[in-house]
Formats: structure tokens, sequence, C-alpha cells
């Protein structure tokens, strides 16, 4: 009897009867490395993390680091993670694949998707006893973001892709659970999210285009998974109650607020929240894919989870009310809408809002940054290790490199030509640390002064 390709592959898993570990939050001082392929060599989704905890714990000084490179299996991540991975000094790893490791060649190479995830179990062994050999890091095993194999579009289908990634996330969740590691499942949250939408729209895909590599929503819903992973679904910026009538404030959470002055038809208070409001960057985009940061809202609650600021006057008169904040409106409401609550990290125009951009925008010019060097490193995991020049960074390499017709090396060029100095890596690693600082500096909340005043009857 013949057996399928899928049946093969279970004989290279193994039935262990242990626990994952809690995936804890980022502490203060961790550097956390995601090691990965090309979806995390794109920096998108761990500078989103970042960006959280950056907002969100602006005195807990944490490190989200970018550890891809594009078209790895795990197998190169193994090869690269002594000369690559722990010169970043990190104290968490997150291991992540199966994207590569799954092939593409489809339903009629059977024998060669047995070989590919054969290899790619032998070598995760590989990976795991190094990790097992740094105490002084803690590993996690996070499964891939999905293959779109059911979305209606016109670009090809490597059919049963999805079915040996499932056993790749197979291996992955009993590896952690053997090693007593946490585990972080992507893979079958975003397909059920997929599936879902796609029986009331057959064309939309989770990832935008292209079937493998997500756009800015997708990587979001990534980042997001991986918070709630850590137990931070739900932590609010602030919630704040006033009864207005009783000039009491109810609730204060995660905020100091002080009242200033109250009454059935006018509140103003202090307010200092511990938190920033996650910013949002509409221009967010990558190559080739038109997905939108918003898009992620079609299918993920990202707001429900993470981006609520909340703001409740109980008991004011009826009629229409403007929200002011340090002399600036911000909107206008009626007293029902105060009464049930609204949630102030919706409003762009907000001092917190904005000042929360400001993080945002110096954390975007730093994953920029930290991009050029990851297109170094590819090119010596990619290029030259194979021909036993790893980091020659001589002429004579760059000259090899720059004459080489594959298109992948080539397009890395325009960063290599510079990056193989020394010193202009330095100076790039410099500049990033000159943005974290100065994102630590900035992200602090501040004190406000919150009023809800009348609408002047026209």
């Amino acid at each position: 009897m013949k057996l399928s390709s899928t049946t093969c592959l279970l004989f290279f898993l193994l039935a262990y009867s242990s626990f994952a570990q809690e995936l804890k939050p980022f502490e203060d001082g961790d550097r956390a490395v995601f090691l990965g392929n090309s979806i995390t060599h794109a920096g998108f989704y761990e500078s989103y993390i970042w960006l959280y905890y950056m907002t969100h714990f602006p005195d807990r000084k944490v490190y989200v680091l970018n550890g891809g490179s594009g078209g790895d299996v795990v197998g190169q991540m193994n090869a690269r993670f002594e000369d690559d991975i722990l010169p970043m000094d990190p104290n968490i790893v997150i291991l992540t694949f199966g994207m590569n490791d799954s092939g593409y060649l489809g339903t009629d190479h059977p024998e060669t998707a047995i070989r590919s995830v054969k290899k790619s179990y032998h070598d995760f062994g590989l990976i795991q006893e190094k990790l097992k050999s740094h105490p002084e890091i803690t590993p996690v095993i996070m499964s891939s973001s999905p293959y779109d194999e059911t979305q209606r579009a016109q670009d090809k289908v490597f059919k049963e892709k999805t079915e040996i990634m499932k056993k790749i996330t197979d291996l992955q969740e009993k590896a952690a659970e053997k090693n007593h590691w946490a585990y972080v499942d992507l893979f079958h949250p975003m397909m059920e999210m997929n599936l879902k939408q796609q029986q009331k729209d057959p064309t939309y895909s989770i990832l935008g285009e292209g079937r493998v590599h997500p756009g800015p929503g997708g990587y979001l819903i990534m980042a997001s998974l991986f918070l709630k992973n850590q137990g931070l679904a739900g932590k609010p910026i602030a919630d704040v109650i006033v009864d207005a009538q009783n000039s009491e404030i109810e609730k204060s959470e995660n905020a100091n607020v002080y009242l200033l002055d109250a009454g059935p038809d006018k509140v103003s208070f202090g307010y200092k929240a511990k938190s920033l409001p996650f910013p949002l960057d509409s221009t967010e985009s990558t190559w080739g894919n038109p997905q939108k940061l918003r898009d992620a809202f079609i299918v993920y609650p990202f707001t429900a989870e993470f981006n609520r600021e909340l703001l409740r006057i109980k008991n004011l008169k009826q009629g229409n009310y403007k929200l002011v904040i340090d002399g600036e409106k911000i909107a206008e409401f009626p007293s029902d809408s105060l009464n049930k609550g609204i949630n102030m990290a919706m409003f762009t125009n907000t001092p917190q809002y904005k000042q929360a951009m400001n993080v945002m925008f110096l954390n975007k010019q730093r994953k920029e940054i930290e991009g050029k060097l990851r297109e170094y490193y590819w090119v010596q995991s990619n290029y030259f290790r194979d021909k036993g020049m790893l980091y020659e960074d001589s002429q004579r390499a760059y000259d090899m490199a720059s004459r080489e017709k594959e298109g992948f090396v080539g397009s890395k060029m325009g960063v290599y030509r510079t990056a193989r100095f020394p010193e202009v890596r330095k100076m790039w690693e410099n500049n990033q640390e000159t943005l974290i600082d100065k994102i630590y500096e900035i992200n602090k909340p501040k004190l406000h002064k919150i009023e809800i005043i009348p609408v002047a009857a026209k």
C-alpha cells in the first residue's frame, strides 16, 4: 500500500507527554531576538511588538530584535546561530520556521516534501541542543504564520502545503512541551480567522496578497497574537470613570486622576495615564502587497484587546459636550455617549496620541537602520558562507558578489557595498542606540488637563 505524503510525515513526529511553559511578558532589560525567515527579516511584527512595549510600558526598557534572514529553513538558522544571533546578546530567543521548510513543490513531489521535513526535523534537533547549551537564554518556539491555500486568486497554489505546515507546527509544539519551553501558535488562529472571513469574501486573505508574506495588517495580527500569548490582551491604556453629579472619581485604572471641578454640566480633572495609545501608521506598506495596517481590524479585535483609553462621565445633564485636553478641543459628544464611555485612543488629535506618534516615527527609523544590518547578514549567510568567505568583506568579496547573477544577491549590493566596512556597521548600531535612547526619553506619559464643557446652543 502506498502511503500519502501527509501520512508519511507522521513518522517524523514525536509524542511527548509534558507541558509547554507559559510565555511571560518581557521585563526591563530583556533582549529578545526573533530568529526566523523572510517573514521575520521584514521586521514588521517585531517592530509592532516593540512599539507596544514602548508605549504601554514606558519605564520598561526592552529590546525586541530582528534575527530574520530571507529564504531560511531551520538548518540555515542553525548554521548562523553562533555568528549572527549570539552577538546580539539575547537572553530570549524566539525560534520560528516552517514556511520554507514545507517547500513549494505541491502534490506532484511527495517524496521531496518528506525529505524536506525530515531534514527540518533533524536540523531542528540540532538547534534545540544549541539553545539548551546556553542556560543564559530562554528559548521560545513560535509557529509560522499560515500559507493561504484557500484564497480565490489567480496566482499559483501549492496544494497540500498547509497540511505539511500543520505537521511542522505539531513537531514544534511537541518539542516545546518536551523541553518545557513556551510555545506560540500563530498558524492555527490566523488560519481560522482567514477561513471564517473567506466564507463571506472568497477573495479575502489575512496576508493581503501573495499567499506567503503578510502585509502590515497580517504582521499586526502576528504581533497581537504574540502579545496575547504573553497575557497582555485586555490591559487598558487607562480606564477612568467620573461621576459628575457626585463630584467623584469612581475608577482610575492605570492612571493617576485628580478632580479639579465637577457638576451636572461640567467636569475638569488632571489626568496622567501610565501608558500611551498604540499609534497606527496609515502609510505603512510592504513591497508588492497593498494591505493596510487597519485591515487587521476586519478579523482581529485589536482595539478591544490592546488600544483602549477609556473615559466615562456619569450623570451629566442631557446635552452635547466638548472634550477639551490642555485647552484644545478634541471632539464633541452627546451626554449619552459620555455616560456609556468613549475611547480616547481613537482620536489622533489628542496630545497623548501625538506623543505616541513621535515614538512610532523614531521606532520606524530604527527599524529601517536595523533592516540594513539584516541585509548585510543575509549576504554573509546566503552567499559567502558556502564559499568559505564568511565575513571576509574584502574587495575580492565585493567584486565577486556584485557580479553574481542570482537576483536576491544583486538586490543586496546597494547595502553591502558600504555595510562591508565595520565602521559603517558600527555607525548604524550607534544610530539605533541613539534612537532607542530618545524613544525612552520621549515616551513617558505627561499630565494633562481634561475638561468636559457644554456646547453652547446655536
